[in-house]
């Protein structure tokens, strides 16, 4: 029986965890994560260079012979370029740069950059033709996120509709940067955040000592608020049983 898309990327996170000790390089980490991941999850056959060249080079008109780790072809056409790094490393803009000069030159409206574990996926919303400084959707084999697999899934060889991807792609991008804008207000507020809140349920003046106060308040009240919500979704998911469950409150 096939392996459900969730299943074959499970499989490779627990592989990634087994072998990542021993990736010492890139070409490790290429062989032993990122082949696998586009075979075994995206489902392209490595082996065929009408679907999965490697190494591939594009004229790019100010470097000659530079080359893109893979292109992920459909139709004679580049449709994903994908640059790797070693696994560990770090992913910057920096390490993108070959695939936005390959991004101009060839038809590709989709990149990827990984070192393996994190996979990071660029598209050309803000310019056509150029790729966007950041990436609209990030899967991290070591900390896979439930939001993100569908989204992946679409990149699949079996369901790959590039209009479709980049279709989402808008509202995934700016979904992301605001679920991590409201992940850092959660840990350590901002005052313009801490003034939001206070505004609407304080009336008097925001002097110094008050907005020091209400920092206090607003970041109790998050992790209230944090806490409240998982012991809902506790309760509904494990029914009546778990009606006297109650997560210690840390705050």
């Amino acid at each position: 029986m096939a392996m459900d898309f969730i299943d074959r990327l499970q499989a490779l996170a627990k592989k990634l965890e087994q072998v990542k000790e021993t990736l010492a390089t890139e070409e490790a980490t290429k062989n032993a994560l990122v082949m696998p991941f586009l075979h075994s999850v995206l489902g392209y056959d490595v082996f065929d260079p009408t679907e999965v060249i490697p190494e591939f080079t594009a004229d790019t008109g100010t470097k000659k012979g530079e080359k893109v780790d893979y292109a992920l072809m459909k139709d004679g056409e580049v449709q994903i370029l994908i640059e790797c790094k070693k696994y560990g490393e770090q992913l910057t803009s920096k390490h993108a740069s070959q695939l936005f000069r390959y991004f101009s030159v060839t038809r590709a409206r989709l990149a990827i950059l990984t070192n393996g574990a994190q996979y990071e996926f660029y598209t050309d919303l803000d310019a056509p033709n150029k790729m966007d400084e950041k990436p609209f959707l990030t899967l991290d084999l070591e900390d896979i996120d439930e939001h993100a697999v569908p989204e992946v899934k679409k990149l699949t060889k079996s369901s790959f509709d590039v209009e479709s991807v980049v279709g989402a792609a808008g509202e995934l991008k700016y979904l992301n940067q605001i679920k991590k804008l409201l992940s850092e207000q959660f840990k350590d507020p901002e005052e313009d955040f801490v003034r939001f809140f206070a505004s609407r349920v304080y009336s008097g003046v925001l002097t110094a000592k008050v907005k020091a106060q209400f920092l206090e308040i607003t970041t109790k009240a998050l992790k209230q608020f944090l806490n409240d919500s998982i012991n809902e979704r506790l309760k509904s998911a494990m029914g009546s049983d778990c009606s006297g469950l109650m997560i210690p409150d840390t705050t």
